[in-house]
């Protein structure tokens, strides 16, 4: 048997409320199945959060039409189509009216937005990543973010994917070249301070 991720997880840090923001990866009604065991653990860090006036960032993955779909149409067979029930996101993350929503058509948030104009216009430099799926969207909004010069916290157990083997592949490769590893009792410890 391989090793856990937490024999990678050597790097300690905390995340600093006045230059981090948490990203919600695609908490939408497509992912139900797969975000619905982590919906406890998610809006806990939401609400941590906005008490430490974190700005809280929403992704919502959608294609408005063949154009958007790039290498994710040769891919996957059932795209995500925007105006549809699916690409909603699930009423149970609470997005509020004055939170950033970023809408994008592939596997990172930062690719063809203003995610990264919008984090430096703010000051931000640290992101810490919640959501699904682990292993595509949210490794890939991660990786992304570490390339561009944030510093990246990746949540252990407020982000979800279609397995186990997945999940901790991915947990692994964070924390060895990537990220922070934190999970929402970490996060809501440190963020009481």
């Amino acid at each position: 048997m391989g090793k856990s991720y937490e024999d990678y997880d050597v790097r300690e840090r905390d995340p600093d409320p006045a230059q981090a923001v948490l990203l919600v990866i695609d908490m939408q009604e497509y992912f139900r199945d797969i975000a619905t065991p982590i919906l406890v653990p998610i809006t806990q860090v939401i609400s941590c959060c906005r008490a430490k006036n974190i700005p809280v960032i929403y992704t919502r993955h959608s294609h408005k039409d063949p154009s958007d779909y790039g290498m994710l149409g040769e891919w996957w067979p059932g795209l995500i189509h925007d105006g549809t029930p699916e690409a909603e996101l699930l009423q149970e993350v609470g997005r509020k009216e004055k939170d950033k929503l970023i809408h994008k058509h592939t596997y990172s948030a930062f690719y063809d937005t203003d995610l990264e104009s919008y984090l430096r216009g703010n000051g931000r430099t640290e992101v810490i990543v919640t959501g699904v799926m682990t292993n595509l969207c949210c490794e890939t909004t991660a990786r992304d973010a570490f390339l561009r010069g944030f510093r990246v916290f990746f949540s252990t157990d407020a982000t979800a994917t279609s397995n186990d083997d997945l999940h901790a592949c991915t947990l692994k490769n964070m924390a060895y070249g990537f990220a922070y590893l934190v999970d929402s009792k970490k996060l809501q410890a440190t963020l009481k301070h």
